[in-house]
C-alpha cells in the first residue's frame, strides 16, 4: 500500500552508474551495505518502493569525472529513467564543479530542458571544499533557477576499506564548509545528506542555526542513529529532517523497518517520512 512516504535520496540503479562510473568504489559501497550491484529497472525499482508504501522518490544523477577519471553518468540518462513514472520519480542532476563554465551551463540544460529539479554534488568523490569561492558561481545559478543542493557530508562508504581508501579524504565532507554556503546564499536550499559522521553535533548545529538547511537520513540504518540525533529529530527539530534511503545500497524496506524501532510519534513519523520533504522540496 502507497502512504505518500518520499525518499529523497536514491542513486540511479544503471550500469552507467553501479560499475562505469564508481567501478570498486561502489563495490566498496556495497560490501559496507551487505548489498549487491545488480542493475534495475524503473518499474522494478518502483515495484519494490511500492512495496514500501512509498509514493514519490528523489533520483540522483553522479559526476565525479574529474577526480577520479571515471565516466560521468549523463543527466540526460537521469532524466530518461524518472520520465518512466514522472508520477513517481523526480530526477536531480549532477555536474563536476571543477568544470567551471561547462558545470554551470550543464546544470542550466539539465534544469531548464531535461526537467531535473536539483542538484546533488559529492564533495569527497569530487574532492573539492565546497566553500571554496570559485564554486560560488554554481551556487548562484542554483538561487537564480530556484532549485536546492544535496551535499554529501560524512564519512562515506564510497572506498571504504581500499588502501587508503582510494585516495578518498573524508574532510571534504566536513558539513561546517555548507555553513559558509548558507549564509552566503540565504535564499538556496542545502540538505546535508546522511548523518554527518564524525560530525553530527556540527550538522545538528547548522541544521538549527540556518532556516535553509535540512537533513536526509539516508546512508544509514536508523538503528544506529546517535542518541543526540534522535532527540533532535524526535523533539527538538523535527521539521528538519528527511527520510532518505541511499538506495540500491540500503533499500527502503529495511531502512522503513528499523525507522519503527525508534517509536517516534506520530507526528514527527510523518513529517520525516512525507511533509518535510513535500515541503522543502516543493512536491
Amino acid at each position: 500500500m502507497v502512504k505518500g512516504y518520499v525518499d529523497v535520496h536514491a542513486h540511479i540503479p544503471v550500469k552507467e552508474y553501479l560499475v562505469d562510473a564508481g567501478g570498486e568504489y561502489h563495490q566498496a559501497a556495497a560490501r559496507l551495505f551487505g548489498s549487491s550491484l545488480k542493475t534495475v529497472t524503473a518499474s522494478e525499482m518502483i515495484k519494490e518502493y511500492d512495496e514500501s508504501g512509498v509514493e514519490k522518490i528523489i533520483v540522483l544523477g553522479w559526476d565525479a569525472e574529474t577526480s577520479t577519471g571515471l565516466p560521468r553518468v549523463k543527466n540526460e540518462l537521469v532524466a530518461e529513467f524518472v520520465k518512466e513514472y514522472p508520477d513517481r520519480m523526480i530526477g536531480f542532476a549532477s555536474v563536476d564543479p571543477h568544470k567551471g563554465r561547462m558545470a554551470i551551463d550543464e546544470l542550466e540544460h539539465s534544469i531548464k530542458d531535461l526537467g531535473l529539479r536539483g542538484l546533488k554534488l559529492h564533495p569527497i568523490a569530487q574532492a573539492f571544499y565546497p566553500n571554496d569561492q570559485k564554486f560560488y558561481p554554481l551556487y548562484e545559478k542554483c538561487v537564480e533557477l530556484e532549485v536546492p543542493i544535496i551535499f554529501h557530508t560524512g564519512t562515506t562508504g564510497w572506498g571504504k576499506q581500499l588502501p587508503g581508501g582510494g585516495g578518498a579524504k573524508l574532510d571534504y565532507a566536513n558539513p561546517i564548509y555548507l555553513d559558509f554556503i548558507a549564509a552566503d546564499f540565504p535564499k538556496l536550499i542545502v540538505v546535508m545528506a546522511h548523518p554527518s559522521f564524525p560530525w553530527t553535533d556540527t550538522q545538528l548545529a547548522i541544521a538549527g542555526h540556518k532556516s535553509n538547511v535540512f537533513v536526509d537520513l539516508s546512508g544509514y540504518s536508523p538503528k544506529y542513529f546517535d542518541p543526540t540525533f534522535v532527540t533532535h529529530m524526535s523533539k527538538l527539530m523535527p521539521e528538519k529532517f528527511m527520510f532518505g534511503t541511499d538506495y540500491p545500497f540500503l533499500t527502503p524496506s529495511r531502512w522503513l523497518k528499523d525507522f519503527e524501532s525508534l517509536n517516534l510519534k506520530e507526528e514527527v513519523r510523518i513529517k520525516i517520512l512525507r511533509d518535510n520533504a513535500v515541503r522543502v522540496f516543493r512536491l
